[in-house]
C-alpha cells in the first residue's frame, strides 16, 4: 500500500537523457477542419504546441526533425471501424444526412456533423500511423502526434468528441508487425475505445489513469474492468478521485504502472496525453500541474523503448499547449529540467505573474484535501492490484 512518505516522496527524472531520433508529426492542413466554433474541442491547440516547439528551437536539433503525414488508407481504418461507418462519416462530411446517422452517434452536440470532418479525421488517424511506421521502420524513436488521440471512437459509434480512433489504430499497426504494445492513457477520461480494441487480447496491454468514471464521461474503467478471454488482467484501469493532485497522481502510477510495464516488457509504448487533467481544465476535476506529464515521460524513457505519444483532450488551450510543448522537449531529450526554464515565462508566455517557463508552479493543496484523496487512492490502487497482478505473477 502506498505511504504517506511515499505519497510526498521526489518524482523529478533525471533530465541527462541523451537525446533519441524523434520526429514531430504535424500537418498544417488540419486547420482548414475545425470543428463548429461554439465546440470545445479547439483544434488550435496543435498548430501553437508546433509554433511554441518551433521558437523554443526544439525543431532544431539533428536529432530532431518535423514530418508531414499522409491520411490514414481505408483499408487500414477498416480494421477497427466498420465500412458502414465509415460511409457514413464521409456522406456526413459531404452534408448529406440520413437520420441513421444518429444512431452512430454522428449529428450529436458531443460529435457534430460538419464538413471537413471526414478528411480531419482520417488524416489525424494518419498522422498517428506516420509515427507509428517510423517506429517500425527504425527512423524514429520516438514520434508524436498532437493532432491525434481520439480514444473514445468505437467501431460504429463516434463519441467523446472523436470519429476515427488513430489511438486504437496505432496500436494496431505495431501489433501486426509483432510488436508487444504498451497503451498508457493519461487523459482524465477513460480511453474506453482503445480498452474495447483490445479486450480479449495480450499483446496489447492498455492503462488508463481517469477521473472516476461515476462523475466523469464515459462512465467506464472502473477497477474490475479488466479484460476477457486471453486479455483477461491486459487491460487496467485507475479511476482518481476527484481533486487528485501530482503526488497522488505519482503514486497511483508507480504503484500500479510501473510494476506492470516491468512485469509486460513491451517493445514499444504508446501513450496518450491529454492535457485535460490539468487543474483549471473546464469539463475535468483534477488538480495536476504539467510537471506530471514531464516526469512520467522520464520514468517511462527509462525503459529505453520506443515511444509513440499521442495527444487527447485538454480544453484550456494555453495549459494544453504548454504540457505538450514541456512534454515533447522531455520526448526528444531536449529538456534540462525545471531550473533551464527560468526566466522565459514572462516574455515568451506574454505573462509577468511566472517566471518557471513551460512548467507550471506547485499548487497549494490543503492538507485535508490530501488526507481524502490520498484514502480514497489506497483503496482504488488495493482494488487494482487485487485484480490484476496475481494474473501477472506479481504480488498485490
Amino acid at each position: 500500500m502506498p505511504s504517506g512518505l511515499e505519497a510526498e516522496e521526489a518524482n523529478h527524472y533525471n533530465p541527462t537523457m541523451p537525446e533519441r531520433n524523434s520526429i514531430l508529426v504535424y500537418s498544417p492542413e488540419l486547420k482548414k477542419y475545425p470543428f463548429p466554433p461554439d465546440h470545445p474541442f479547439n483544434t488550435s491547440r496543435a498548430p501553437k504546441t508546433y509554433e511554441l516547439i518551433k521558437s523554443m528551437g526544439w525543431l532544431s536539433g539533428e536529432n530532431t526533425r518535423e514530418v508531414e503525414p499522409v491520411s490514414a488508407e481505408r483499408s487500414f481504418l477498416e480494421k477497427f471501424h466498420t465500412s458502414r461507418y465509415l460511409n457514413a462519416l464521409e456522406k456526413a462530411s459531404e452534408g448529406k444526412w440520413n437520420d441513421v446517422f444518429l444512431t452512430m452517434g454522428i449529428g450529436t452536440s458531443d460529435c457534430p456533423a460538419f464538413r471537413g470532418m471526414y478528411a480531419h479525421s482520417i488524416l489525424a488517424a494518419g498522422a498517428t500511423l506516420t509515427g507509428a511506421n517510423w517506429i517500425l521502420e527504425g527512423k524514429a524513436d520516438a514520434a508524436f502526434n498532437p493532432h491525434g488521440g481520439f480514444h473514445h471512437a468505437f467501431p460504429e459509434r463516434a463519441a467523446g468528441f472523436c470519429y476515427i480512433n488513430d489511438s486504437a489504430l496505432g496500436c494496431m499497426a505495431l501489433a501486426e508487425a509483432g510488436k508487444r504494445v504498451l497503451y498508457l492513457d493519461l487523459d482524465v477520461h477513460n480511453g474506453d475505445g482503445v480498452a474495447f480494441a483490445f479486450r480479449n487480447r495480450s499483446d496489447v496491454m492498455t492503462i488508463s489513469l481517469h477521473e472516476n468514471p461515476h462523475i466523469l464521461f464515459p462512465g467506464t474503467g472502473f477497477e474490475n474492468d479488466i479484460g476477457e478471454g486471453p486479455g483477461k488482467g491486459y487491460c487496467v484501469n485507475v479511476p482518481l478521485p476527484v481533486g487528485t493532485y501530482d503526488q497522488a497522481y505519482f503514486t497511483a502510477f508507480k504503484q500500479v504502472a510501473l510494476p506492470l510495464m516491468k512485469s509486460f516488457q513491451p517493445d514499444v509504448i504508446v501513450m496518450e496525453l491529454g492535457a485535460d487533467a490539468l487543474a483549471g481544465d473546464p469539463l475535468a476535476h483534477l488538480e495536476l500541474t504539467n510537471n506530471v506529464y514531464a516526469d512520467i515521460l522520464g520514468w517511462v524513457l527509462a525503459f529505453d523503448r520506443p515511444i509513440l505519444m499521442v495527444g487527447g483532450g485538454g480544453y484550456n488551450v494555453e495549459n494544453t499547449v504548454r504540457a505538450w510543448a514541456l512534454a515533447w522537449s522531455v520526448l526528444s531529450g531536449q529538456d534540462e529540467g525545471a531550473e533551464a526554464n527560468i526566466g522565459l515565462g514572462g516574455t515568451l508566455l506574454g505573462s509577468t505573474d511566472w517566471k518557471g517557463g513551460l512548467r507550471d508552479r506547485d499548487l497549494a493543496i490543503p492538507e485535508t484535501q490530501k488526507e481524502s484523496i490520498m484514502r480514497s487512492l489506497e483503496t482504488t490502487i488495493a482494488k487494482v492490484k487485487s485484480a490484476v497482478f496475481p494474473l501477472h505473477g506479481l504480488q498485490p
